[in-house]
């Protein structure tokens, strides 16, 4: 089967699809070795992203530590995340097609509002699913993307949340797929999408790899990211494959504890997490016993979800990468932290990743190198970090 990683991934999509995926498949790997491609996005990368992010050395986060700590600073990307990196990419991609409606799901947000200002720069007519829970909890990311000119779709079934955006997404391609195209945020659903995706967040790693080493002369002990579908951590792990001496680490969402089922991490739960179908990919999947997908949660909107990428799944397997889960508790902590010793504020996904480096650093030397991947700016997230910190609380 096209587009597997061992036994992961795959095409899982109605017949009505097939046609959209295989066309979408064709002009991906034709528009990736296209020169003129290439360098249109490589200006808008430059020139309307902002890239090269700074790799920021955190010196007084290193020195709490015991060791050199290192921030990959996606949250300083056009928009705040590194969204835009895949967003501008199949943007392009789809105005190399022909097509001129984009659709898009968002959970925490930061999809949404990338797709929407790549759409209202390149000219393109922007419809983005949003679950009314995702809303409600990320009400400035709602108006930016409408301020960009895109229609944000409210979805106010199941767990209202991103697993209920993507279903109703979906259900809005296989009606239009003639003249739309589904801008999937994620290294998630039917080949060739987390390829793709992953191909144009691979910048991520590239950059990292080339800044650390200008920096310190040597690569990272580790590389951690924060994982949900999982498309910011599989851009920076990929320039570090080849790296064995090199750990790639990936963070879910352990939301209230994992024992209590109230959480997003689809590998720590092994009574809930196991191979599955979702949105058109074969990985993990938490599931009941009834093989129902399971209902999630996360403080991290983007976070919040039943599934991850296939690669992650197969670089678990094969123990290339090795992931962990911090708990909403444990991310708002990592959050202050680094908002109170280096002034950066992270989204509350990237906090988790933060959290877990925190434990990692304990068993690391002084002059070991850890990178994080601050995958995204907070300021989405205050009113949420503000209510679980309490209102009015003077540490906040």
């Amino acid at each position: 089967m096209k587009g597997m990683f061992g036994g992961y991934g795959g095409r899982f999509v109605p017949e009505t699809l097939m046609p959209a995926v295989e066309e979408l498949e064709r002009a991906f790997n034709k528009c990736r070795k296209d020169r003129k491609f290439n360098s249109e996005l490589n200006a808008l990368l430059s020139g309307f992203v902002g890239r090269p992010t700074p790799l920021t050395f955190a010196p007084r986060l290193s020195s709490q530590l015991g060791c050199k700590i290192y921030l990959k600073r996606e949250d300083l990307c056009h928009t705040g995340a590194h969204k835009i990196n895949n967003a501008l990419g199949q943007g392009l991609l789809a105005k190399y097609m022909g097509k001129k409606r984009i659709i898009a799901e968002t959970g925490a947000g930061q999809h949404g509002v990338a797709s929407a200002a790549a759409c209202a720069m390149l000219g393109l007519e922007c419809c983005i699913y949003m679950g009314t829970v995702d809303m409600e909890r990320q009400k400035p990311n709602v108006l930016r993307m409408r301020l960009c000119g895109a229609k944000v779709i409210p979805v106010d079934s199941g767990t209202r949340t991103l697993k209920d955006a993507i279903n109703e997404a979906m259900r809005d391609w296989t009606a239009n797929v003639k003249d739309t195209h589904y801008l999937l945020g994620s290294a998630l659903g039917p080949h060739p999408y987390p390829t793709m995706v992953c191909h144009f967040q691979s910048v991520i790693g590239k950059e990292c790899r080339r800044q650390v080493l200008k920096a310190e002369g040597k690569l990272p002990r580790a590389i951690i990211a924060c994982v949900g579908g999982g498309s910011n951590a599989i851009g920076i792990f990929g320039a570090f494959l080849k790296d064995k001496k090199v750990e790639l680490i990936g963070v879910e969402a352990g939301g209230r504890g994992i024992e209590g089922g109230e959480h997003a991490a689809r590998f720590a739960d092994e009574k809930l997490g196991r191979k599955g179908v979702l949105h058109g990919t074969l990985t993990y999947v938490l599931q009941d016993s009834d093989g129902q997908i399971y209902n999630t949660h996360s403080i991290s909107a983007g976070l919040d979800y039943s599934a991850v990428g296939p690669q992650h799944s197969y670089l678990r397997e094969t123990g290339r990468a090795k992931y962990y889960f911090a708990t909403d508790r444990e991310a708002l902590d990592a959050l202050k932290l680094l908002c109170e010793k280096e002034g950066i504020i992270p989204a509350l996904e990237s906090a988790h990743a933060i959290a877990y480096a925190l434990r990692y650093a304990k068993g690391c030397k002084k002059n070991d190198i850890v990178v994080i991947n601050v995958s995204g700016r907070g300021d989405k997230d205050l009113e949420t970090v503000s209510k679980a910190l309490g209102e009015g609380n003077e540490q906040v």
